[in-house]
């Protein structure tokens, strides 16, 4: 590893209060902090998300295209869903405190909380991790492209991404009509109904420019 910091200069950070640097804020339980190079400027090779859920909230779907992800549970549990490019599996790992799910760069995922007060800590092998978010994608591609690829009805597919926000973060959004009084778990085997859980298991924007 080649290291560009000077560590002689007066500037050099060693400490810093992630608790004041917000990425994104649903509400009160549901928000997620950031570290990254512009926050502690002695950093090379890593950063860090700090995230807090309340239960069947979801970190939406995305990938970080120039980093991996390790998701450690300190509290509370969650579920990290990842799509494997090799097999098309969806993989679930349900993960409790002390527990981790590892993120290979580049691979599509998210994260479901399965009870209150979960706090996950995503630990990055990039010291300014970028992101691809789910909801990006899914505004900003022209509806046309979308219809004309997949063979699909525009006006039907404009009405159906017209509730997505960009830069979702975290949903489901409030008052979003969704029933949500059913076990989280169901969620995932009324979806994947042939797949079981694994066993042993930039504010309003990317990440870049933190």
């Amino acid at each position: 590893m080649v290291s560009y910091i000077d560590y002689t200069s007066p500037s050099v950070q060693y400490t810093f209060d992630v608790n004041k640097s917000t990425l994104f804020k649903k509400d009160s339980r549901n928000y997620i902090n950031v570290l990254g190079i512009k926050q502690l400027n002695s950093l090379e090779n890593v950063s860090l998300l700090d995230i807090f859920l309340s239960a069947q909230n979801v970190v939406e779907p995305h990938y970080h295209q120039n980093a991996a992800e390790l998701v450690y549970c300190i509290s509370g549990a969650a579920v990290v869903s990842i799509l494997n490019p090799y097999t098309k599996q969806i993989l679930n790992y349900p993960i409790t405190p002390g527990q981790v799910a590892n993120v290979p760069q580049g691979w599509w995922h998210y994260e479901i909380a399965t009870a209150d007060h979960t706090h996950l800590l995503a630990i990055f092998d990039g010291s300014s991790p970028e992101v691809i978010l789910g909801s990006d994608i899914l505004k900003f591609t022209p509806s046309n492209i979308m219809a004309h690829t997949y063979c699909l009805d525009e006006n039907q597919w404009k009405k159906a991404t017209e509730p997505i926000k960009p830069s979702t973060y975290i949903g489901p959004y409030k008052n979003c009509g969704q029933e949500r009084a059913g076990n989280t778990k169901q969620i995932y085997h009324q979806n994947y109904p042939h797949q079981s859980y694994g066993q042993s298991y930039a504010p309003a924007g990317y990440y870049t420019g933190y």
